[in-house]
C-alpha cells in the first residue's frame, strides 16, 4: 500500500521514513525498507549500514524537535505483503499522563507477579498508543502541534546540512 506523499519525512536509497498513516499521535514514524524483504538478513549490506544512523536521526529529531521524553523503536509486524519496517514511537509527558488517567489500563498490573522495575514500561505505553491513537475511532486530544505540522518540522530536522 503506497504511503501518501504528504506523510513522507525523509528518504535514503534504501529506506523511507514516514509518519504512520493511521496514527493521530504526532511524530509516530515508520522506517520501511524500499526493497521488499521479510527480515534483516535479506537486505543488502548498504541498506543495513543506513539503518542504524537513520534510527538515531529519528530518535534525535523526536527528542530535540518534539520534546519526546522517550522514543521506542521496534519491529512488530508480521503481516503478509509488508516489507520489513520499524516503528518509531514518541512518548511525550502528556501521553504518559493520559495512560495513567485511563483506569482500563490498570488491568495490566494484574499480569505481573511482582513489582516492576518502573511504574510502567515500554510495552504498556506502546499498547496504549496503538489502541488509543492508531486503532481507536476517537483518539484522545493531542497536545502540541498537529500531525501535519510535525511532518513539516521533521522534514526540516532530517534535511542534511546546517539547520535554519
Amino acid at each position: 500500500m503506497p504511503i501518501p506523499p504528504e506523510l513522507h519525512v525523509f528518504e535514503t536509497p534504501h529506506w523511507l521514513v514516514n509518519h504512520r498513516t493511521n496514527s493521530a499521535l504526532p511524530g509516530y514514524l515508520m522506517i520501511g525498507s524500499k526493497r521488499f524483504a521479510g527480515d534483516l538478513s535479506e537486505l543488502e549490506d548498504e541498506a543495513l549500514l543506513e539503518l542504524g544512523p537513520l534510527m538515531a536521526k529519528a530518535q534525535r529529531a523526536l527528542g530535540q524537535e518534539l520534546k519526546a521524553e522517550r522514543v521506542y523503536i521496534g519491529r512488530y509486524g508480521h503481516m503478509p505483503g509488508h516489507s520489513i519496517h520499524f516503528h518509531v514511537i514518541p512518548i511525550y509527558g502528556w501521553v504518559e499522563a493520559l495512560f495513567w488517567q485511563d483506569e482500563r489500563y490498570r488491568m495490566l498490573n494484574t499480569f505481573a507477579e511482582g513489582p516492576g522495575e518502573t511504574a510502567t514500561d515500554g510495552a504498556e505505553l506502546t499498547f496504549f498508543v496503538w489502541r488509543e491513537f492508531c486503532e481507536g475511532s476517537a483518539p484522545p486530544p493531542i497536545q502540541g502541534p498537529s500531525v501535519t505540522e510535525v511532518v513539516e518540522r521533521l522534514r526540516e530536522a532530517f534535511r542534511p546540512g546546517p539547520r535554519r
